[in-house]
């Protein structure tokens, strides 16, 4: 399916150590599973969990989600036999950490080729260091990409920023990530809300991230799954809206005009691509559909 029309709300974080959780994501409403082999796992079990998740991985039934495979760093010990071992399955995705040019994208594609992979494994990239931030341009027109993952925490962390609910330290990391992915014509998935109990702070911070134009909110449990896929679902007023934009630009070019009013507001030809956005999201999400 093409990225750009599958829905990337909620992409939840699953230890690939972790035989239950590997199990239980099957049944799991998110739109996107990152299958991890990097943080979540400790040193010790790292070559069991490559060998669990693959063997899940072949079992499948994750239905028509979207699954991507965090390997370690392809600098670590264990990077190369993460992704030739994961390359052997045939994923959608493999996630790279701490990417910092175009270079790092370029040596996992040729890996992925050396492999075996087919073309049809896409790479997405964690934007975690300022050094990927300022080369997120470039890293976004690389070999196979398909999508950023901001990784806020460890941004945080090399920025030296303080955490604040507004994010406002981050704001402009973040909207450069944004920027480098739209000019490309890849997602764009905000970071995680550490707080997973927190499900009234959790939406706040989904609703910036929409706000900015983020396609959806990388998870860390289950429980931040619903918010996550209401905030950035079209709600009713915004696909009423839609319908009636689209309806008045529509009725106006019937009357030889190239531009309408609906409630006192201009109505022209990039409102009305984004109001058949806004109606595809709902379709692609159930809502209202």
């Amino acid at each position: 399916m093409d990225a750009t029309l599958r829905p990337w709300r909620s992409m939840l974080y699953i230890p690939g150590s972790n035989a239950r959780a590997l199990d239980k994501a099957r049944d799991l409403p998110c739109d996107a599973i990152i299958f991890d082999l990097e943080d979540a796992v400790a040193v010790a079990e790292k070559a069991t969990a490559r060998d669990l998740l693959c063997q899940a991985l072949r079992q499948g039934g994750y239905g028509d989600r979207a699954l991507l495979v965090r390997i370690n760093p392809l600098s670590s010990e264990w990077g190369q036999a993460d992704l030739e071992a994961v390359a052997a399955v045939a994923p959608q995705s493999i996630l790279l950490p701490k990417v910092a040019g175009p270079d790092d994208i370029a040596q996992a594609a040729r890996l992925l080729d050396d492999a075996g992979a087919t073309g049809e494994t896409n790479i997405w990239a964690m934007i975690e260091t300022p050094q990927g931030v300022l080369n997120a341009p470039a890293i976004a027109r690389a070999q196979r990409m398909q999508g950023f993952v901001i990784g806020t925490n460890d941004l945080a962390q090399e920025l030296g920023c303080r955490h604040r609910p507004d994010r406002l330290p981050l704001l402009q990391a973040l909207q450069s990530c944004l920027l480098a992915a739209r000019a490309a014509g890849i997602m764009c998935i905000d970071g995680v809300y550490n707080a997973f109990r927190d499900l009234d702070g959790l939406a706040l911070e989904c609703a910036q991230g929409r706000d900015l134009g983020m396609d959806g909110k990388t998870l860390i449990h289950p429980g931040q799954i619903e918010t996550a896929n209401r905030v950035f679902s079209p709600d009713a007023d915004e696909i009423e809206t839609a319908r009636r934009q689209i309806a008045a630009f529509e009725a106006a070019e019937a009357e030889g005009r190239g531009v309408a009013v609906l409630d006192g507001r201009i109505v022209e030809n990039l409102h009305v691509a984004g109001a058949r956005r806004t109606l595809a999201r709902a379709r692609a999400t159930g809502v209202n559909s």
